[in-house]
């Protein structure tokens, strides 16, 4: 595919505070795009929009609130003339098994990754379809297979790459590009997170190869900025993650059956005798979002 020089392009980037969202902002701007971030924290904000080269601003917003997502889109739209490019970013996780899961972390998982990339969605289409533009939904590895201790996460993703696929079918003709990218355990403040508990980082580690690695976020994001460029309807932020896609068919019945059973037979007296496993949301992107709702 072709690239597109991303010099003058309009860029809104939710999730924008740290992880995937802060460096894709970074090396986009670098590339001479005009970045918009979006996010839950402002002083984060405020020191990624200070650290970019070339013009950019930031918005305090919930990506659940269509109210608060249509006003950042109007605002970004008066701001910088139009709107090129949106990517879908925001996301939140939490781990542990659905039978011990806080009802109110999983429900927020699934608020923030499916309804929040689609209420993104629904306040940049218009602007996207002036601009003939390209809205990006980051999706994961959690979208081609299952995992146990995990559902939420996984449900949320499979989602919005479920999602992102029919947009792309009814907002294709007016020329309007839609991405899904796909990210395996990237070396994030979420990942790091979760695997501050023991157990789920045990459980991570069991996985096969290539899925039981953490990996760089620079040359995933770098991925991410070329898919952009190329509007590309799938990215990979890891280049085996594309050699998954031909083999999905057969993942769900494995991880369901045989070898996620397994590794559950096999941490279960360790989960009882620790008491469970943390269920709210993990990393500093979980604290900040608990610390915005309890704001309210």
């Amino acid at each position: 595919m072709t690239r597109v020089s991303l010099d003058g392009q309009v860029a809104v980037i939710t999730g924008a505070a740290r992880g995937v969202g802060a460096l894709l902002a970074r090396k986009m701007a670098a590339r001479g795009a005009k970045v918009a971030l979006v996010g839950l924290e402002p002083e984060e904000l405020e020191r990624v929009s200070a650290s970019l080269h070339g013009d950019s601003a930031y918005w305090h917003a919930d990506v659940t609130d269509h109210e608060a997502m249509a006003r950042v889109a109007a605002e970004v739209k008066e701001r910088f003339g139009k709107v090129d490019i949106a990517v879908a970013n925001a996301g939140v996780a939490a781990g542990g098994p659905f039978q011990d899961s806080d009802p109110v972390a999983w429900r927020r998982v699934i608020e923030v990754n499916l309804i929040g990339g689609a209420v993104t969605a629904r306040a940049f289409l218009p602007v996207l379809e002036e601009s003939r533009g390209y809205f990006l939904q980051i999706a994961s590895l959690a979208a081609i297979t299952p995992a146990p201790m995990m559902t939420a996460y996984c449900a949320s993703k499979s989602g919005v790459e479920a999602f992102a696929h029919s947009l792309r079918a009814e907002v294709g003709y007016k020329g309007v590009g839609v991405g899904v990218g796909y990210l395996s355990w990237t070396d994030t403040d979420m990942v790091r997170g979760a695997d501050a508990d023991e157990l789920l980082r045990d459980v991570r580690q069991r996985l096969p190869w290539p899925t039981n690695k953490t990996y760089p976020l620079g040359p995933a994001v770098d991925r991410l900025v070329a898919g952009i460029e190329r509007r590309s309807p799938h990215v990979y932020g890891q280049w085996w993650l594309r050699g998954m896609q031909g083999i999905r068919g057969y993942l769900a019945p494995l991880v369901g059956g045989p070898l996620g059973q397994r590794e559950m037979r096999a941490v279960a007296d360790r989960i009882r005798q620790a008491g469970g496993v943390a269920t709210g949301l993990v990393g500093a992107g979980g604290a900040a979002d608990e610390k915005a709702r309890a704001g309210r």
